[in-house]
């Protein structure tokens, strides 16, 4: 671990992920502090104008103008990034949580019970993932933030279920794995005590790396109307799907929050990316 952060300190990719992700998350827990208006107020409709299709531009106190409904741009990319962070956070928590159950059962008991547990994997990774990410959503009847979280978290399952289980079984056949057997320890305790523990390292890089995932198939999903319908709290996604009827004439309306999404997902792929070269010297490049 001591020899893995120091090969991370001296990645100048580590470092300029870990500051994007820094800054993201300071933005996100700041952001009703330092927005500077409700970003569900029109506070520039006056400025809207449908018949020349013009909207606010920059000016004072409104560095970013406003959208097609008078709304400050700014205010709304700052909020927005809550609801980023949050859906991120929890779709990668939520799968990570099912994918160490499956992994678990499938590493530690193996025979029948590795073979029904892989194949229902093998099911959901023959999907595309964003494919299977919005036949989950389009099964509720009302779209809501949770419906969002639950179908990213969903896809993310098989994916850390079968990282987990190919860990698993490498410690099964480990030297101290033998050896507790051996000395009559419970299996209980060799699972939990002894190899979830060494199997881990990978799950996390991958958790990392999953955020960057969920961060874009969250904002997909929004895009395709398949998040929540009240638009007075802002995401990402969703300011990019309501940008594309304008997005001829005022590109910066999806310029912005394209850019935050590929920016904060770079973040979390470099940071994934180092972790995994670091803790792994056989992929050190």
């Amino acid at each position: 671990a001591v020899s893995a952060w120091r090969r991370l300190r001296r990645s100048p990719v580590f470092l300029t992920g870990a500051s994007i992700i820094v800054v993201f998350v300071l933005l996100a827990l700041l952001a009703p502090v330092l927005a500077p208006h409700d970003p569900a107020q029109r506070l520039l409709d006056a400025q809207v104008s449908r018949a020349d299709n013009t909207i606010p531009q920059p000016q004072p106190g409104f560095p970013l103008g406003g959208d097609q409904y008078g709304r400050d741009l700014f205010s709304r990319l700052l909020l927005g990034s809550q609801q980023t962070l949050l859906v991120a956070v929890l779709a990668t928590v939520i799968g990570l949580g099912g994918g160490l159950v499956l992994g678990v059962l499938a590493g530690a008991f193996a025979g029948w019970v590795d073979a029904v547990v892989m194949r229902i994997v093998d099911v959901l990774l023959s999907i595309p993932s964003l494919l299977l990410a919005v036949s989950i959503g389009a099964l509720f009847a009302n779209q809501t933030q949770f419906t969002v979280i639950l179908a990213v978290a969903i896809v993310q399952i098989p994916i850390f279920g079968r990282l987990l289980r190919g860990t698993m079984l490498a410690q099964r056949a480990s030297d101290h794995v033998l050896a507790a057997r051996a000395l009559g320890v419970k299996e209980r305790s060799v699972v939990f005590r002894h190899m979830l523990p060494n199997a881990l390292g990978p799950v996390i890089v991958q958790a990392t790396l999953g955020l960057a995932v969920a961060i874009i198939d969250a904002a997909a999903l929004s895009f395709l109307g398949l998040g929540a319908a009240d638009d007075s709290v802002p995401e990402w996604g969703q300011m990019l799907g309501g940008a594309q009827n304008v997005i001829d004439s005022h590109p910066q309306l999806a310029f912005w929050p394209a850019g935050c999404i590929v920016l904060v997902a770079l973040g979390f792929t470099l940071v994934g990316e180092s972790l995994r070269d670091a803790l792994d010297p056989k992929q050190r490049r």
